[in-house]
């Protein structure tokens, strides 16, 4: 390109000078502003379509306002009916109580006949009566039960009732029979520790149960050996269980009962 016209021509002609101008790059690039504006174009009317669509739409779909129907309430006096007084009903009839025959009670008292003044009513008269504080007339009962006529074979002999059981005797209670004291100072004070030794027991350990009944008052019997190893201990035992005198009582249920009581007692041998 010559050097004069370098300085007014555009700046695509500077560029491809000298170049195949219609390769096609030289054409898209002198029309890039048209085609930019025709995009631009073409993409605000595709917006502002969408946009009149929408309004269009909103317009369309608005309901028309639901009028408000208020109604008028007319409060008017209402007359309320008269009120009709029912006549008061009859006072009831008071009926004065039936009066019944009464004796009057009369403390028995042992006197001669001849300072009898009034002799009290005898039980033939009695029958059909009532027994109260003073004499008064009226109308017999006729319906107290009349004992039946007794044996006459009997005269006058008491029935004996039968006499109290014996009370049960407790196998588990509560809390058990226990000794007032020291009861390991006791026995080892009154066990005889001698006694399976004298009659000839090996070294060792040997334990003696036994069983007895403690009643209410503390007091032990019934006094039983249940397991007894021999060499008379369990004998020993039982003169020990009858010396020691008056035990605390069971209780069961907050109260004292007779119960069985087992006491084990243990014996020691040693190695001579």
């Amino acid at each position: 390109m010559e050097t004069t016209k370098i300085l007014s021509a555009p700046f695509l002609d500077i560029l491809f000078d000298g170049r195949n101008k219609a390769y096609g790059a030289y054409e898209l690039r002198s029309t890039y502003n048209r085609r930019l504006l025709k995009a631009l174009g073409a993409t605000g009317l595709i917006i502002a379509t969408f946009m009149g669509a929408s309004a269009l739409k909103g317009t369309t779909s608005k309901q028309a306002p639901v009028p408000i129907i208020t109604t008028v309430v007319d409060l008017t006096n209402i007359k309320e009916p008269e009120k009709i007084e029912l006549p008061a009903p009859p006072p009831p009839q008071q009926q004065e109580p039936k009066k019944i025959e009464t004796e009057k009670f009369v403390v028995p008292r042992i006197v001669p006949d001849e300072k009898v003044v009034t002799p009290p009513p005898s039980q033939d008269e009695l029958v059909d009566v009532k027994i109260g504080l003073e004499h008064i007339d009226g109308e017999k009962l006729g319906n107290v039960a009349i004992p039946p006529p007794g044996d006459p074979d009997s005269k006058g002999i008491m029935e004996v009732r039968p006499k109290d059981k014996e009370p049960v005797i407790f196998e588990r209670v509560e809390i058990e029979a226990s000794y007032p004291g020291d009861w390991g100072r006791f026995l080892t004070t009154n066990l005889r520790g001698e006694t399976p030794i004298d009659n000839g027991a090996a070294p060792g350990s040997y334990q003696v149960i036994v069983q007895f009944v403690v009643d209410i008052t503390g007091t032990v019997s019934d006094i039983k050996i249940i397991k007894d190893p021999g060499f008379g201990m369990g004998a020993e035992a039982i003169r020990v269980i009858r010396r020691s005198g008056k035990w605390k009582a069971a209780i069961q249920n907050g109260n004292p009962v007779k119960a069985y009581k087992r006491q084990p007692i243990t014996f020691q041998v040693l190695d001579q």
